[in-house]
């Protein structure tokens, strides 16, 4: 419950943090935030969208964790739309997408 409620609040910070784009207008905004998950999705008038998806893993035990799923894109600078899947669980921030580097195997 505590890692909800920790990650509602970072998310309405960053959404509420001022952006390059001052004059964006949000066109769509979906939130559900339950005890044992969340989902959500917005997207702004400068190409902005975000979805998530949340889930406790092991409620009530000592290994509790959630697990996000999710994805963002935005319009860079260049004109281009960049678009990042990630998921984020017991096992850290892992992104994905076209532009961003991939490490070597081991």
């Amino acid at each position: 419950m505590k890692f909800v409620i920790v990650f509602a609040a970072l998310f309405a910070v960053a959404f509420a943090a001022p952006g390059g784009d001052g004059d964006a207008q949000v066109l769509r905004f979906d939130s559900d935030v339950q005890p044992n998950g969340f989902n959500y999705a917005y997207e702004t008038s400068n190409g902005i969208n975000e979805q998530a998806q949340a889930k406790l893993l092991n409620e009530g035990s000592d290994a509790e964790a959630i697990s996000v799923q999710g994805s963002y894109s935005f319009v860079a600078d260049d004109g281009q739309t960049y678009t990042v899947n990630y998921i984020a669980d017991e096992n850290g921030f892992q992104p994905q997408g076209a532009h961003l580097p991939v490490a070597p195997e081991a």
